[in-house]
């Protein structure tokens, strides 16, 4: 695979995933902004250096990891939402208590906790919905237009065509990005302070976890899924 300034970050990580580390460790989105070029993404100074980091991290012996491209459009939306929708419903539970108690105990001390818990309130408020819509209306009309490939039937999408759900969806995801984004900023990139107690600290490692799962869910959807589910319309209409 040649790695050049005019790849596409969102294509090459879906090819290959183990370059996300890479770009992550350079401050790069490759999942809500991935369809930009390495050029349009990398200070011109970094893009030697980033080009040669890609290039080891896909010369590296071993698999590619999972090969999500390779799988049926209907069984990557049951994957989606069996495992990274299921995470996020479990996580929020989880995190919501921990980020009030450390505000409670560290917000005088560190008033950024207070930002903290706000924007992960609102993510929860909105992801919770977000994933509904994907679960009830996107993901069953995915595995309809699947099933009306295979059994060479007619189907209609209930929303005039399957790009104004994905749309949405996209415009959902680069909200959560900029929230996440404005976290990892308020909390030194999940840096705990020398005054951070357990939960402090617990606290952090969970909302980077959750940052990092966050990442490679929407760029199943952003740079797989939806544009899989695209093309499948397109194809079912000409045929």
């Amino acid at each position: 695979m040649r790695i050049t300034t005019d790849t596409i970050i969102g294509k090459l990580v879906a090819d290959d995933y183990r370059t996300a580390p890479v770009f992550k460790r350079y401050g790069i989105d490759f999942c809500c902004n991935g369809n930009r070029t390495i050029a349009d993404a990398c200070p011109e100074a970094e893009t030697d250096q980033l080009l040669r980091d890609l290039e080891g991290a896909t010369a590296e012996a071993g698999a590619a990891g999972m090969d999500y491209k390779s799988w049926p459009l209907d069984l990557l939306a049951d994957y989606i939402e069996k495992k990274h929708h299921r995470y996020v419903d479990t996580r929020l539970v989880e995190i919501s208590p921990f980020l009030e108690k450390i505000v409670r105990v560290h917000g005088g001390h560190h008033p950024e906790l207070a930002e903290v818990e706000q924007l992960f309130k609102e993510s929860a408020g909105e992801l919770t919905v977000h994933m509904k819509k994907e679960e009830f209306m996107l993901f069953p009309y995915i595995r309809k237009m699947v099933n009306a490939q295979k059994e060479g039937i007619p189907v209609q999408a209930p929303f005039g065509s399957v790009q104004n759900p994905v749309q949405a969806m996209m415009h959902d995801h680069d909200g959560e990005g900029e929230r996440f984004r404005r976290i990892a900023e308020l909390t030194g990139h999940y840096t705990p302070p020398e005054d951070a107690c357990n939960t402090y600290r617990v606290t952090l490692s969970l909302l980077k976890e959750f940052e990092e799962d966050l990442h490679l869910h929407i760029h199943l959807e952003n740079n797989i899924l939806f544009p899989g589910a695209v093309a499948l319309e397109e194809t079912l209409a000409s045929a």
